[in-house]
């Protein structure tokens, strides 16, 4: 059966220090969710981010209810980390965040290993543009959520006081 892949990139104008724990939250993937999964964390807060550890999640994939449950195989904070499907809609899903740092942003990248059930007519039909509706929300959500900073206010240049006499 054949592996499908997506990958992504998406530059925030933020450093990595302020990237990086944002996805080290799980509960932070309902904010970069569409409504329409319905997504919801059910792992007890607090979780510790940390290779081995098990997040279960509950969502609706066209109006299917479903259990997800992902395990954080690789965690190199604040370089990368990945999480794979141990239960839910897939045969495989194999999800690695990567994150570089230049010139005070940073890059997020997105590698997506995935092989649906129902092989690649599922996949054509359905799950292609699902998935890729899925990130590029994702993509939305991220750039609203991390935007440039704020440039401070230019100075002000002292301006000549009025001369005396004139009207």
């Amino acid at each position: 059966m054949r592996v499908f892949t997506l990958q992504t990139e998406l530059w925030l104008p933020r450093p990595r220090e302020e990237v990086f724990p944002f996805f080290a939250e799980a509960r932070n993937l309902e904010a970069i969710t569409p409504s329409w999964l319905r997504f919801e964390v059910l792992t007890p807060a607090p979780m510790t981010m940390r290779a081995g550890a098990l997040i279960d999640y509950r969502l609706r994939i066209h109006g299917i209810p479903l259990r997800w449950r992902t395990e954080i195989t690789v965690w190199q904070p604040p370089e990368r980390f990945t999480d794979v499907q141990r239960r839910g809609p897939y045969v495989l899903w194999e999800h690695t965040h990567t994150f570089e740092e230049r010139d005070g942003a940073t890059r997020c990248v997105d590698h997506v290993r995935y092989r649906p059930r129902g092989g690649a007519l599922v996949h054509w039909l359905f799950v292609r543009r699902d998935v890729e509706r899925i990130f590029r929300f994702r993509q939305q959500r991220l750039a609203a959520l991390f935007p440039a900073p704020a440039d401070p206010a230019p100075p002000t240049p002292d301006l000549p006081s009025p001369a005396c006499g004139l009207p």
